[in-house]
């Protein structure tokens, strides 16, 4: 039932951020195709939805947009540049608290980034606010839509992973720790798809932990959650325990992960740090390459 997945073509320019993995400050990034997907067919989005429209909150001076009410959960689909071979893919989930979504910072600066690298990039506008089941039921039907239409982009089937900023990266890690348990009824095709990603990055990832030296609940960490690469800074006081317990659980669970823990940087920064952690993406990029990702 491909109909259902009618693309929509979009000309969008993505702002590519300064990292020290990608663009120099100030340079541009032209302009190019991608395709915009509706997570569920009209009238049968499972679960609590916003009563929405979608709305753009005021802007703060930091060149945020900040998305909250989504109603109609999508993907969007940016490819990879400058390659005839099938690429990895990763499906990006911004962070906010689950009440926004920081959908630049968090979103589309990190997709130009990883298209530079030979990533495809998707993408995911998940449901917001206040609606942690709904958002998990979007990165389920997500990961489904992606596998299903791995040929259509020139996706490797076997390298679709997932890569979450703060809420974000909690709702990554709840799909890598739950891929066996489908929260919605099968809709079309696409929902034959297995739910478990191929690898996961979390970047200041929120929520994993709940109490000292504990993985929070609804978080089971077993030997079949794919391999993960972290990133934390020590100063992000509010989160950083999190990844090192997730971190451990991994390693004692026999998972392959990398941590890159550095001392500053904070939460939120995307790939705008100037701090100790700005180096991130380019230490992922390595992870990626040894693990025969990329």
């Amino acid at each position: 039932m491909k109909a259902i997945y009618a693309l929509i073509p979009i000309v969008a320019a993505v702002l590519c951020a300064s990292t020290r993995a990608s663009a120099a400050p100030g340079e541009a990034t032209s302009a190019r195709t991608t395709v915009v997907i509706p997570l569920w067919p009209k009238g049968q989005i499972p679960g609590r939805v916003s009563p929405g429209p979608e709305r753009e909150l005021p802007a703060r001076g930091d060149n945020v947009i900040r998305l909250t009410d989504i109603s109609d959960p999508a993907i969007t689909v940016f490819k990879a540049l400058n390659t005839d071979k099938t690429t990895p893919a990763v499906i990006i989930c911004p962070g906010g608290a689950y009440s926004i979504l920081a959908y630049n910072k968090e979103g589309t600066e990190v997709a130009a980034w990883l298209n530079s690298v030979g990533i495809t990039a998707v993408v995911l506008k998940y449901r917001v606010p206040g609606n942690q089941d709904g958002a998990f039921q979007d990165i389920q039907r997500a990961m489904r839509i992606v596998r299903h239409r791995a040929a259509d982009w020139n996706i490797a089937p076997d390298r679709i992973g997932v890569m979450g900023f703060s809420a974000g990266g909690h709702l990554c890690a709840r799909l890598s720790t739950n891929a066996d348990q489908s929260t919605y009824r099968k809709l079309d095709d696409a929902d034959n798809e297995k739910l478990r990603p191929d690898f996961a990055i979390l970047v200041y990832p929120a929520y994993l932990s709940q109490a000292p030296g504990k993985v929070s609940a609804g978080l089971p960490v077993n030997n079949q959650t794919p391999p993960t690469f972290l990133v934390h800074a020590e100063d992000d006081k509010a989160y950083v325990a999190g990844s090192k317990v997730y971190h451990a659980a991994l390693e004692q669970a026999k998972v392959s992960t990398e941590f890159f823990h550095c001392a500053s940087g904070g939460h939120g920064h995307g790939l705008r740090s100037d701090k100790e952690v700005g180096v991130w993406p380019k230490k992922c990029q390595e992870w990626l390459i040894k693990m025969g990702l990329l």
